[in-house]
């Protein structure tokens, strides 16, 4: 362990003493379900196994999480929080770059996941199911998911960026969407130390960045109404649509006046 290491598990350490007993049981039966996770497997992995290696009785560890779903979405809401941590930074050290911004939070999260990346493809095939809670558009899933877009909201209004009105609102939805896709390439990436998601993040970033941009010139005015249009149909609904599978209608244009 580097000296970085050892200084976070110091800190750890020294939270974990001014938590409260019970958040101290809740990060303790957390903890322990990723371990397990990661020796087990998640499908082969039970509440009552959970409970016996954290010390704690099973009804205890039902309290704090209902169930192994839950627990996953006590991960996700962990992966989140220490994600707004390690990129503000980025957000507030005077960085006006939107390239560097955007690769900043990229990378960032990208560190944050490293160390659970041997087992993410476990979770992966369960997020996969539009059915299951653990689906990034999953009502279950809204804290993290709108926690990450907020970050990428704070990404593009601390840029020295002109952005065109009409996608002002949906450019943090739609980087949200990206990095959906490099946490997708990130969990099939077998190169050491996700290397290759890592490159992907620097040869992402300048080129979303000068998309984002050029959006506000006239001769890209369709384009731009196309994507606005398009995320206004199915971004608003997307857990709608993953917890009953049927999009939302939009409602009937109105028919022209007659004279």
């Amino acid at each position: 362990m580097d000296a970085k290491e050892e200084k976070k598990a110091d800190d750890k350490k020294a939270d974990d003493k001014k938590a409260p007993k019970s958040e101290q049981t809740r990060t303790l039966i957390l903890e322990t379900a990723l371990r397990l996770f990661k020796e087990r497997g998640f499908d082969k992995t039970t509440m009552r196994a959970i409970a016996q290696e954290a010390g704690v009785s099973v009804g205890n560890a039902y309290y704090y999480f209902s169930s192994k779903e839950h627990l996953v979405q006590g991960f996700y809401d962990r992966i989140a929080e220490e994600h707004q941590a390690a990129v503000e930074p980025v957000l507030t050290g005077g960085e006006k770059d939107l390239t560097a911004r955007i690769r900043g939070v990229y990378l960032g999260w990208l560190d944050i996941a490293e160390p659970y990346h041997e087992f993410a493809a476990q979770f992966f095939k369960n997020a996969a199911d539009p059915d299951s809670p653990l689906s990034p558009f999953s009502p279950e899933s809204e804290g993290p998911r709108e926690a990450a877009i907020e970050v990428h909201r704070r990404v593009i209004s601390g840029a020295s960026v002109k952005v065109d009105p009409e996608l002002a609102e949906a450019l943090p939805q739609l980087l949200w969407l990206q990095q959906m896709g490099l946490v997708l390439f990130w969990v099939y990436d077998r190169s050491e130390g996700a290397a290759n998601s890592r490159r992907l993040v620097e040869r992402l970033a300048p080129v979303t960045a000068r998309a984002i941009s050029l959006s506000r010139f006239r001769i890209l005015r369709p384009l731009v109404k196309e994507t606005h249009e398009l995320l206004s149909d199915f971004m608003p609904t997307a857990a709608g649509m993953a917890a009953s599978g049927k999009p939302k209608k939009r409602a009937d244009p109105k028919p022209p006046k007659t004279s």
